[in-house]
């Protein structure tokens, strides 16, 4: 499972642990803290603040080559981009920061904070059990643009494929677009497919020429099978599958050109090709 749909909403697994981390952590804190008159939510809520800045920091430092072009893009969080590991050691750090400078709030906080982080680790843990279950590419009915059958195994043969959900009412998937158009051409040891969900192919192919986009493997999946066989209820959402054919990323929402370059790390070994020659092609 990708994400979850709350209404017309749609929110990530990964997101929704940390949510349900820091729901945890304020419940433990409350029942710990009101013996001795402590309450800690207003500490946890900094501490979780800390953590999703300094872990946005530490992905603009790491991928900050694709933001020179795009300053106003580092705090453009649409894209998803976070540092965890970063985040996670900044939210210890000043943890312990806390602890020390106040000692009345210690076992409270330190009940909270450990409770939202098992809390956190189980679950991810166990997410990620399931998903590493999830072998081959999805059997879903999809054509080309004349309404032919298309076999996506066929497409992939034995190298790395992205597979984008999307559609044409769909705003972030349009501003992805020219993201992944760029990586096509970038990484032409990478199969990318983009995997239309629900509309017809003349509506689509209408698209691709109002916005001047060309892109190879663009398909049409009528009935929206692929979203609901992979657990995905929001657009866009990128797939990323292994020359095995294994499941190894995912990503909920926009893609910018950082956030892709991070998924595409998983990938073993990608052979990008120079910016001139991309555009020469």
């Amino acid at each position: 499972m990708i994400s979850v749909g709350i209404g017309p909403l749609s929110l990530s697994i990964g997101h929704l642990l940390l949510v349900l981390a820091f729901v945890v952590a304020l419940i433990v804190g409350a029942l710990t803290g009101r013996k001795r008159k402590t309450p800690v939510a207003g500490t946890l809520a900094d501490i979780f603040l800390v953590a999703m800045v300094t872990a946005r920091i530490g992905f603009v430092v790491r991928y900050f080559e694709h933001y020179q072009n795009d300053l106003w893009g580092i705090i453009d969080i649409r894209d998803g981009g976070f540092d965890m590991a970063t985040g996670l050691i900044a939210a210890l750090l000043f943890t312990a920061y806390l602890m020390w400078k106040r000692a009345a709030i210690r076992r409270a906080l330190g009940s909270a904070v450990a409770a939202g982080l098992i809390t956190w680790g189980f679950t991810s843990g166990v997410i990620g059990l399931i998903n590493q279950q999830t072998q081959g590419l999805p059997e879903v009915a999809l054509t080309n643009l004349n309404e032919e059958p298309v076999n996506l195994e066929a497409i992939a043969g034995n190298r790395p494929t992205v597979v984008n959900l999307w559609a044409t009412w769909c705003p972030p998937c349009i501003r992805e677009m020219p993201v992944l158009e760029q990586a096509q051409q970038r990484y032409p040891d990478i199969n990318f497919v983009f995997a239309n969900q629900g509309e017809h192919p003349e509506t689509i192919r209408k698209f691709l020429m109002e916005q001047n986009l060309n892109l190879s493997h663009v398909l049409s999946d009528r009935q929206g099978q692929f979203g609901r066989v992979v657990g995905s209820y929001g657009l866009p959402t990128t797939l990323f599958y292994s020359a095995e054919g294994n499941l190894v990323d995912t990503h909920l929402g926009e893609l910018s050109h950082a956030s892709l370059a991070r998924s595409l790390e998983r990938f073993e070994s990608t052979s990008p090709v120079e910016t001139g020659q991309a555009n020469s092609r």
